[in-house]
């Protein structure tokens, strides 16, 4: 069994698609597709369905593909470990983050940059039960998503911050004359927000609902620039995370009201897969994580934008 086959059948898993699995791994289709039967062939066992083209994985494909993903993190394991005792750090940290969360990834991945200019950096945005069930398949290094509220399985947390929640509404719209809103009234306006597949909209759905309301969004999006687009192109309100105000401030024509914190509080952090060896690239991220003020500095942010300068005319 040779990792290059391996290579193929994880490539072949992401893609959904020979043709492109073969293109990512920089060889030919019909060799992509010779070296998974020869896996077969070697395994005594069906890895792929096939038909007229890729229809998904037999039961024990699912089980080779997931010691495959194994197999292939352990060598980036020991090409990093090898890199590390050379006296730096090379290869791709896979970030999987929550479009929440994206907005202030810089604040880890530039220090993390400064000390190791030899690595590289994937940041995806994902919901949070994707950025579990991909750490579990070794598709990601490491997490930034929710670590206290929904369910995260065996994974190790590392708490940044605790997420507040600002009103971000049109300059001279019905809340004009206001310096705060309700839960009850941001959830009667007309909203964008994120879709309910996200954990922040199931999480600021409670809020709403604790307060006897419910929100019926004219926009709902999975990207936090489309929830910023529509807020002024539509003249929209939004709830929106204190975080996003490091990279996106206060648009022009827009103000931020205050909500009522609500009785529970979420934590943002990173979530590691709990299994060893760790990744050293992962782990040099949460050194970083562990000496910087993440919270201190969003709170730092949200006070000098709802402060007198929150209005930007």
């Amino acid at each position: 069994m040779l990792l290059r086959q391996l290579e193929y059948l994880s490539a072949l898993s992401r893609e959904g698609h020979f043709g492109r699995a073969a293109e990512a791994c920089h060889v030919s289709q019909p060799a992509l597709s010779a070296g998974i039967r020869k896996l077969e062939t070697e395994l005594g066992v069906r890895i792929v369905l096939r038909g007229q083209r890729f229809e998904g994985f037999t039961p024990e494909g699912k089980q080779v593909l997931h010691w495959a993903h194994r197999m292939l993190a352990e060598q980036d394991a020991l090409r990093h470990s090898l890199s590390s005792m050379r006296g730096g750090l090379s290869g791709v940290l896979r970030i999987g983050a929550v479009p929440t969360a994206l907005p202030v990834a810089s604040l880890l991945t530039t220090p993390l940059h400064g000390r190791q200019p030899e690595m590289r950096f994937s940041l995806e945005s994902m919901s949070s039960r994707e950025i579990v069930s991909r750490l579990n398949e070794f598709d990601i290094d490491v997490g930034l998503t929710y670590v206290d509220g929904e369910p995260l399985g065996k994974v190790r947390t590392v708490p940044l911050y605790r997420e507040r929640y600002l009103f971000l509404t049109p300059l001279d719209g019905e809340f004009s004359g206001h310096d705060s809103v309700s839960w009850s009234e941001a959830a009667s306006a007309p909203l964008c927000l994120l879709t309910p597949v996200m954990q922040n909209r199931r999480i600021l759905d409670g809020h709403f609902a604790e307060a006897g309301a419910a929100a019926s969004p004219v926009v709902e999006t999975d990207t936090v620039s489309a929830i910023y687009a529509h807020i002024t192109s539509m003249g929209l309100s939004s709830v929106i995370p204190h975080a996003w105000l490091h990279s996106y401030g206060v648009p022009e024509g827009t103000r931020l009201l205050t909500l009522p914190r609500p009785e529970r509080s979420v934590h943002v952090g990173l979530v590691l897969a709990d299994r060893t060896p760790e990744s050293i690239l992962a782990g040099a991220l949460v050194d970083v994580a562990r000496e910087i003020d993440m919270g201190g500095e969003l709170d730092e942010v949200m006070r000098r934008h709802v402060g007198g300068s929150q209005v930007r005319k």
